[in-house]
């Protein structure tokens, strides 16, 4: 895996999450502005995934996010809402991120960043969202 230039990891916000409730805010907020409605929202420990949605939208948010700035966090989240319009990673599921976070692709890679270290830390491997397929 490609480490992302100084420039992208200077983009990256240092803020991060002040607590659950605030993850959710973020939910609720990319919800409104994506125009779907998860049925329920929970935050737990995931061992190896930042989140998934299921396709009647219950959404699970690994508690490790709430220790990463806030943008790697809300790439996270409208990654799993989208997938409420398109279920696969194909074409239109990148549209649709592309039209959300148009620089997806760099959170996408710095959060893979995140995942490697978090493996080096506790030697568990971390599947993360997989969307670079052209």
């Amino acid at each position: 895996m490609k480490k992302p230039d100084n420039q992208a990891e200077n983009r990256i916000s240092s803020t991060t999450w002040h607590d659950s409730e605030d993850l959710r805010w973020a939910v609720r907020n990319w919800s409104a502005w994506i125009g779907v409605k998860p049925a329920r929202v929970q935050i737990r420990p995931m061992s190896t995934k930042w989140a998934s949605i299921t396709t009647t939208g219950s959404m699970t948010l690994d508690t490790d996010l709430l220790s990463l700035p806030k943008e790697l966090g809300e790439f996270a989240i409208v990654h799993e809402l989208v997938h409420l319009l398109a279920p696969n990673h194909g074409r239109v599921f990148k549209s649709f991120i592309h039209a959300y976070i148009p620089d997806w692709e760099e959170l996408e890679t710095q959060l893979q960043t995140y995942a490697k270290k978090e493996d080096n830390k506790k030697g568990a491997p971390r599947a993360k969202p997989k969307s670079k397929k052209k």
